[in-house]
């Protein structure tokens, strides 16, 4: 894992406490489900879905990846996806690489693809918007997590899903134009990693008591 995304959740996890009981009980049954597919398929596969794809999808995409990595979970791969096909928000990606990812694009299109380097040892992921249910999205078995009311409302049975999980968050695009803009989408990301991050903790406790 790249040292400063490391030092980024060694703080990130300091702040477990702060996360809601009832976000809590959310983020368990992610983790359970979790474990229940490492169990029955030895891989996990989650696909964070908001309407646009364009920020809060991603985020949890990319903070799921990183927070399996600082548990070594293995067999676990993230994706985002939404309802629509935009564009990813170039406000998210600059809060990410203040959070230590690596983000490089090779061409410049209307919806550009991103390579995401969270481990020197591990393949950068792949990020742009598309539908849920598009390539290289999976499209059975794995769990959908809704980060935003929109997409939960609008898709209350997700074809394929194993299990679907709300989690809505707050649109950092509320800050856009203004002058705490940065700072929204600062605390946007740290929210969601430290929601993330939890849920892999939890999923790094129950795979350690199942090997007692």
């Amino acid at each position: 894992m790249l040292p400063a995304i490391r030092q980024y959740l060694d703080q990130v996890e300091k702040d477990f406490d702060t996360i809601p009981p009832v976000r809590k009980a959310a983020l368990q049954k992610i983790a359970d489900g979790i474990i229940s597919l490492l169990h029955s398929k030895e891989h996990a596969a989650l696909i964070y879905v908001c309407t646009h794809n364009s920020r809060r999808s991603h985020l949890g995409q990319v903070w799921a990846m990183a927070a399996a990595a600082y548990y070594n979970i293995n067999g676990i791969s993230s994706y985002s996806g939404g309802t629509e096909i935009t564009a990813f928000n170039p406000n998210a990606i600059k809060a990410l690489q203040e959070a230590g990812f690596q983000i490089s694009t090779s061409a410049a299109s209307t919806n550009p693809h991103y390579n995401i380097t969270y481990a020197t040892h591990a393949p950068a992921l792949i990020a742009f918007s598309k539908k849920y249910m598009d390539p290289p999205n999976p499209g059975t078995d794995f769990i959908a997590v809704m980060t935003c009311s929109h997409a939960d409302d609008n898709c209350p049975f997700v074809p394929g899903a194993y299990l679907k999980v709300a989690t809505p968050y707050e649109d950092p695009k509320e800050g856009d134009g203004k002058p705490e803009q940065d700072q929204v989408y600062r605390e946007r990301c740290r929210e969601i990693a430290t929601e993330v991050l939890y849920t892999f903790y939890l999923a790094h406790q129950l795979q350690n008591s199942s090997r007692i």
